[in-house]
């Protein structure tokens, strides 16, 4: 079977050589990893046009990026696994900063205008959305800068798979080889952290009633 560039096992290798001394292997786990993160940095600045009107695609990749090159220097992931997860820290905290320098108290979004949606949803909308947590869509469920703070609080085993999905855009298959575990582990954590998540937007308790 043909490895993907952003396979486990590239990202083995390239981790191997950074422990190793090969400065390089730093440098080319950005670039794949910006591969990933080019989409994701497009699909938040769409489905968000309040942060749209200040950031562009570039800019919060580039920060991002920065950040991971940053904590590569100073320590090395000895496995994909922590690899990946260190990755989705790193632009979990830069999508937040940025967040909290326009829409903080003293932020420019906070004192300028933003217009409303052209086509807000209508009441049987959103009664299919709260019928349905499983597809539930976080632009639509909180603050932007919340949801962010709400994948923090789910436990460790759902936050990896979410993570590695909703952050880095890989397979349920993929996430699965990268955590070693089966592909109805995945799917099972994908769906418990969704129903968690939408149990915490909501102020409820995880579980559930």
């Amino acid at each position: 079977m043909t490895q993907t560039p952003t396979s486990s096992q590239r990202i083995q290798r390239l981790l191997d050589r950074l422990a190793a001394g090969d400065p390089t292997a730093r440098d080319e786990l950005i670039d794949c990893t910006s591969k990933r993160l080019i989409p994701l940095a497009r699909k938040l600045l769409r489905d968000f046009p309040r942060l749209r009107r200040w950031e562009q695609t570039d800019d919060v990749l580039q920060n991002a990026l920065l950040r991971l090159y940053r904590s590569l220097q100073e320590t090395a992931p000895c496995d994909p696994r922590r690899y990946f997860g260190l990755a989705a820290t790193m632009i979990r905290r830069e999508l937040l900063d940025m967040a909290r320098h326009y829409y903080g108290p003293q932020g420019e979004g906070a004192h300028h205008a933003s217009r409303p949606p052209s086509r807000p949803a209508d009441s049987s909308s959103r009664r299919r959305a709260a019928a349905a947590p499983a597809s539930m869509d976080p632009r639509h469920q909180a603050e932007w800068t919340e949801f962010h703070r709400l994948v923090e609080r789910l436990p460790p085993a759902e936050r990896e798979v979410f993570e590695l999905l909703w952050y880095h855009g890989l397979s349920q298959k993929a996430a699965a080889d990268v955590l070693e575990v089966s592909l109805r582990t995945v799917k099972r954590l994908w769906q418990s952290a969704r129903l968690q998540l939408h149990a915490l937007v909501h102020g409820e308790p995880p579980g559930g009633p």
